[in-house]
Parts: C-alpha cells; structure tokens; sequence
C-alpha cells in the first residue's frame, strides 16, 4: 500500500494533495482509494485530500503529525527513525505498582514532552512504577484536558508532537518507570472532525454524553473497527507504551457477537506475545461489571484492569463528609469497609443516584484485587468540580495522609494524581481553547449553567476559556520543598516503599483482605497478612482493639497514638500501620 491510501467509500472522487502537487486517485476494492501516480518521495511532506471535488484539502484521517493545527495540511512522519535505547527496560506488567496520572500541559511551566523528562527523576524518587498521560492525540486549540481530540494517530504538536513522545518513553524506561496512555474511543471533539467526509465512521442519530457515538456494529463497521484496533496497536509498536487506559468504555456502543473489547484483549495479547513483553488495557468504567477484567475463556473480555470509582468515593465521602449526587450512598464507614473487602460498593446494591440497582459483585476466585485501579483524586474528580478544587484545599494534613495511607496500603491498585503526593495547592479546573468564538462561548455557558442548577454564583465558576484558567492549573514545583507539602511527600515516600518492600501489601487475592470497623467512633482497620493499617476518621481520640504487644509501628503518621497490649489509643485523623507479631 502507499502511505497515502486512504478508505473513503463515502467519496465519489478524490484527490491527493503533496506539497502543492495535485495527484488523481482511484477507488479499489472495500472502498480503498489509491493515487494513480504514487508521489516520488513520501519522506515529511505535507499533505491532504480534496473530496468530492472541494478546493480545500482535509487532513489523513490516521495523520501521524499536524504542525499547522487539526484543520491543516498533514505531514508524514517515520516511526522507525527513532533510535530505541530502552532495550534494558523490562515491563513488570499490571502488577499492582503505582501510577501517576500526569497531564502534560500542566505538569510542568513549558507543558511540553520534552519538560516533563525532567522531571522524569521525581517520580524514581517517589516510587512510582507507570506514569500515565492523559489524551495526547491531537486536538484543536493550543490546550485542552486532551478528551477533544479528533485525529487519533497524531500526537498533539503543541506537546512536542511524535518524535518528543518518542523521547519521552524512551527516557521513561531508561529510568525504570513505565508509560501508560490514555486513549479516546468513544466519541471525537467537537473541532476538526473530517471522519465524516471519508466514512461512517460515527453512528448518526446515536450520540453519548460527549458526542457522536462510534460505528462499531453498523453497516461497514467493519473497517472502522480496524481503524480503532490499528491505533491501539500503533502506540505499542511505534511508541513502546506499555499499557492503554480506555477511556469511558460504558460509552462504546457495540452489538456485535464478539464486543470490541474482547477484540482489544485479544489483539493487545497477541501483539504483546509477537514483541515478547507484557501489555496490557486498563478500562475506566463505571458499570461495575467484573466481566470486563475476567478471562475470555469464562467469558470476559480479558482486559487486564479497570478502575473503580467506588472507592474514591467512599473515600472522599469519609474523608471530606460531602454527600451530594452520587456520594450520598458512600455515607458510612461500612461503606468503606465494603469496598475495601469486596472491590465495589455496588455489587448488585440499588444505587440512589441512578435510581435502580447497580453492579455485579466480584468473584474472588477470578478476579484479583490488583485488577481495579483506584485513587483518591483524579483528573475527573478534581476537574469536574465547579472550582477544580482538589482535597488538599480542604482537608488537614492528618486526613491527606490518610487518603494517601487508603490508597497506597489498599488491596487494590493506586494511582495517583499529579501534585497529590506534595498536597498541591493549585486547582485543575475544566479549562478549553476553543478558537472559534461561537464553540468556546457555547462552551463556557454550558459550564456556567450546568453549577449554576447547584447553586453556584457564575463568579465562582472559572471561565474555561479564559486562559488564566489554564494557567492557575500548572502545577508549583517549588510548594514540594515547603512545610507540610515536603512532609506529605516524605510521607507518600515511605507509604509507596512499604508496598514495595512488604509482599502481603500486593498480594493479589481477596480472600487474604479483611476489615474491622466502628461507624460510632469512625475507626476502621485494614488487616493484610501480618500488616495492619489503622485510621481513626473522627475529630475525637477513638480505642481501637488492635493487639499491639510486640507490634513494629511501620507508620504513625500524629503524634500521641498510645500501644496497649489489646487496643490502640488513635488521635483525631492518625494513621498507623503496624507489624504485627506472628501468633
């Protein structure tokens, strides 16, 4: 095939556009069109093509760069000139280490690939194992959370474009740290979209929460689902990354005998057998169905992870007392007990919120713990607030260390959002660059009326368009060296190398997790092995009967915790993680 093919079985003429130079093509078998005349050199050049006789090219629908924006000319780009030197990294696959959710744009005060290499050595020191970015893939504008992107196979160019992403990977492993990467599957960004010129690539007259919903069972469905697998393929083989987290899954709609996500399973496990390395798809759902991370051989659609809302929330919920829309269910230490014994909250249960019953409860003896990822802050939860206020601008030091102590020392696997290892004090906030007057105006009184409806005064809820609120989202490195942000990272530190260093905090079995509780005095205690991890969630000293005679104190995160021989006398929000003696 010539790298400029393109599958347009919606075009009645096309013509391939290269640096100026018109060149005819023909329409082959499946809806293929080829040039007739192939150009002479396919080496970084930019190009397009004229559909149905228009006079303004529209970019390759899998472009691999758009130097001039998503509405530009294409350039080719040549993933095989990079110089890999990551040939000592050995991916330990989905194994229950830590993730650290970065977005680039706000990670660093340049907000490009090449920055954040540097400050790659941070996240070694923390202990971190998978850095995790969020959409890269390219969308209009010069900033964006990365969920409006519309051209899948390009890298967003104000990030440094494909060949920094190379960079960046490769730098990642020669540090040990391994690279997730966000995709987008289910629906496209509302700017720079010309999939719809080429093919049904979008079900019209079915749309989600954020767009037009993907062909993925309809008429000719069948090349528009290659073109998403060829995709997921793409950042394995051409990038080295060594996992994808899904975006949305609930939000793929797909009839078919045979769901698109078992075929991700079954192609990411293929291709990691042909490189010989462990890959693997996390999947972020919110339909609690154990289905998803089963095998297919029960089943399930083999995906290696998915994250668990649930215990965020009953997290936050004990944490910060809010009890609004879907907190309100999570109002209870049970609530959080549950979660940690079981995996989700709604297993089955009848969810408030959505106003029927919710979920699937979790079989033990199919599903490890480690399969659900889970945090206590993430880019959602944080951004989808009406300030993007996160914890930290809320809750005491005690009580962010004990987020930290829940997600860390949890059965499950952490992840955690960028700046919440030092209690950042910087918002992220919902923030868009929309050139079009009309789509950033719609879009900025969307936001508005949206907390307006819960009772919030527009004067509170930032502009997203307004780019100091982009700006107020970039992180301030220099807090990471002050007062109790330094002693939260001191603590984030210890807590990520008591997983590392005690085998009981990643083993990967429910059967092996119990909890005891007390909803009066708000104490809860997560007992792993001989590790026991105590948090007392109340303003008042609370008696938890734990033995302590013989015990090692692996933690204590306040000062006055009292040892007795049957009980443990824990302050106000003290956390502490014991070594119990062997009976």
């Amino acid at each position: 095939m010539s790298p400029f093919d393109v599958w347009a079985p919606r075009a009645r003429s096309l013509t391939l556009v290269v640096e100026g130079t018109q060149y005819p093509m023909t329409q082959g078998d499946g809806g293929w069109w080829q040039p007739a005349e192939p150009p002479a050199s396919s080496d970084d050049v930019a190009y397009g093509y004229l559909v149905d006789g228009s006079d303004t090219p529209v970019p390759d629908p899998r472009s691999r760069r758009q130097p001039e924006g998503v509405h530009q000319l294409s350039r080719t780009f040549d993933p095989s000139a990079h110089a890999w030197q990551d040939g000592a990294w050995q991916s330990p696959g989905m194994n229950g280490g830590v993730i650290y959710e970065m977005h680039l744009g706000t990670f660093t005060p340049e907000g490009t690939l090449d920055a954040a290499i540097g400050k790659l050595d941070h996240l070694v020191d923390l202990g971190v194992q998978y850095v995790e970015l969020l959409p890269v893939n390219a969308f209009n504008g010069t900033h964006n959370w990365g969920y409006d992107g519309v051209l899948w196979y390009a890298v967003q160019e104000t990030y440094g474009g494909p060949a920094a992403y190379q960079r960046f990977v490769d730098a990642a492993h020669q540090r040990g740290l391994g690279v997730i990467q966000d995709v987008v599957y289910n629906h496209l960004g509302p700017s720079g979209n010309y999939l719809g010129f080429f093919g049904p690539y979008l079900t019209e007259g079915m749309s989600n929460t954020w767009g037009d919903s993907l062909n993925l069972d309809g008429p000719q469905s069948d090349e528009v689902r290659e073109y998403v697998l060829q995709n997921l393929l793409m950042w394995f083989t051409d990038y080295h990354v060594d996992g994808l987290r899904l975006d949305a899954v609930h939000a793929l709609h797909d009839e078919r005998a045979v769901h698109i996500l078992e075929e991700f399973g079954a192609r990411t496990d293929a291709c990691a057998e042909e490189l010989g390395k462990p890959l693997f798809l996390i999947a972020e759902s919110d339909l609690n169905n154990p289905r998803l991370i089963q095998t297919r051989d029960v089943g399930g659609y083999g995906l290696a992870g998915q994250w668990s809302d649930d215990f965020h929330h009953a997290v936050h919920v004990n944490l910060t007392r809010e009890t609004e829309g879907y907190y309100l269910d999570f109002d209870s230490v049970g609530a959080l007990a549950k979660v940690l014994e079981k995996g989700f909250f709604h297993n089955g249960t009848y969810s408030s919120f959505r106003e029927r019953h919710h979920g699937r409860e979790i079989d033990p003896a199919r599903v490890a713990p480690l399969q659900l990822v889970v945090c206590t802050q993430n880019h959602d939860q944080i951004g989808n607030r009406a300030a993007g206020d996160r914890i930290s601008a809320t809750l005491n030091p005690a009580q962010l260390a004990q987020a930290a102590v829940l997600n860390i020392l949890g059965p499950f696997t952490p992840m955690l959002f960028m700046g919440e290892e030092y209690g950042a004090s910087t918002p992220w906030p919902f923030f868009t660059s929309h050139p079009e007057p009309e789509l950033g105006k719609a879009t900025a009184e969307g936001r508005l009326k949206e907390f307006e409806r819960m009772g919030w005064r527009p004067e509170d809820v930032p502009n997203p368009q307004d780019p100091a609120t982009f700006a107020s989202a970039k992180l301030d490195w220099a807090e990471a060296e002050q007062g109790h942000h330094a002693e939260l990272l001191a603590t984030y530190r210890h807590l990520i190398s008591l997983r590392g260093d005690r085998a009981e905090l990643r083993d990967a079995d429910f059967t092996t997790v119990s909890v005891e509780f007390d909803e009066d005095s708000r104490w809860i205690v997560l007992h792993r092995g001989h590790t026991s991890v105590l948090l007392n969630l109340g303003e008042h000293q609370a008696s938890v009967p734990v033995r302590a005679a013989g015990a090692e104190v692996l933690l204590s995160t306040v000062d006055g915790v009292g040892l007795l021989d049957d009980a443990v006398q824990l302050p106000p929000y003290a956390s502490l993680v014991l070594a119990r003696a062997e009976a």
